[in-house]
């Protein structure tokens, strides 16, 4: 096995693609347009701001068998992404990964990771030090009727609401995400709010939530009713990721007909977990 630095490239992004892909039995093929947009951004954005933290492992013949993409931003850690292919898994690959991202890590307080329920994930990650948070995904079609009037303002956000974000950021998971709004505008749509009662903001994928962070219960709950009622007629939606400390979360999506449902574990290290928040898978 050859395990070197990623970088920042169509090739070497597209490897990471390969590899996400053989993970779910996804082919990229399958995937819509702006997915595999978002894909290739994303990994070459991480090459670029996190060089020593993202790495791709290859095989005797040059083939990707394993990615690992993580970021540092202000003291906090996160791993976006570890993937191995399924021929690849059990010899070392994924641990490999796993360890030269935490090196890259080793000087921040805090550390976020999302895994799915997949045994050998949930153990190393444990071994590492994490606290594994069993989280939940609503889905499902949003009946409008049957949700609460937004209660405030909700406006469209963009680059001149980049000191909220940072500061919003910085409220609940201890960093910015910095560079990453960045990336985030480029590829999905912000909605922000922000009066007495706190601040917060909200992306929104065509499908679902991608994040949302605010500094009170009563904003974050304005800002999820007011995205799902944002989505086409019809469409089915998804809010991921949501530990026990997110009720107000599943109180909005059941309102709206969403249904609830075990999805993995939100793995914490070095903090509790930010209430309210909804973590992005992408970009944590």
């Amino acid at each position: 096995m050859i395990l070197r630095p990623l970088r920042d490239s169509r090739d070497d992004a597209e490897a990471v693609i390969a590899v996400t892909a053989a993970c779910s039995d996804d082919p990229p093929a399958d995937w819509p347009p702006v997915r595999a947009v978002r894909h290739l951004s994303r990994a070459r954005h991480f090459a670029r701001t996190d060089p020593g933290g993202c790495w791709l492992a290859l095989d005797a013949s040059g083939q990707p068998v394993g990615a690992a993409v993580s970021s540092a931003r202000e003291g906090t850690w996160g791993l976006p992404f570890l993937g191995v292919v399924p021929e690849a898994r059990g010899s070392g690959v994924g641990t490999a990964l796993l360890r030269r991202t935490l090196e890259y890590g080793r000087g921040c307080l805090r550390g976020i990771v999302v895994s799915p329920e997949h045994p050998a994930a949930v153990r190393a990650y444990r071994a590492a030090g994490f606290t594994l948070h069993p989280a939940m995904e609503l889905s499902g079609t949003v009946d409008a009727a049957r949700l609460a009037a937004v209660d405030g303002p909700v406006v469209e956000g963009g680059p001149k609401h980049r000191d909220l974000l940072d500061s919003v950021d910085r409220a609940r998971r201890g960093g910015a995400h910095g560079p990453d709004h960045e990336e985030l505008l480029r590829h999905y749509r912000l909605v922000v709010a922000d009066d007495l009662a706190g601040s917060g903001y909200c992306y929104l994928g065509e499908d679902r939530v991608e994040c949302l962070a605010a500094t009170s219960r009563r904003i974050a709950t304005r800002l999820l009713t007011a995205a799902l009622l944002s989505f086409e007629p019809g469409t089915r939606v998804g809010v991921a990721d949501l530990t026990a400390e997110q009720e107000w979360a599943v109180d909005v999506g059941l309102a709206a007909g969403l249904t609830v449902a075990p999805h993995g574990f939100v793995c914490l290290r070095g903090m509790r977990p930010p209430m309210p928040w909804v973590p992005s898978q992408g970009f944590l």
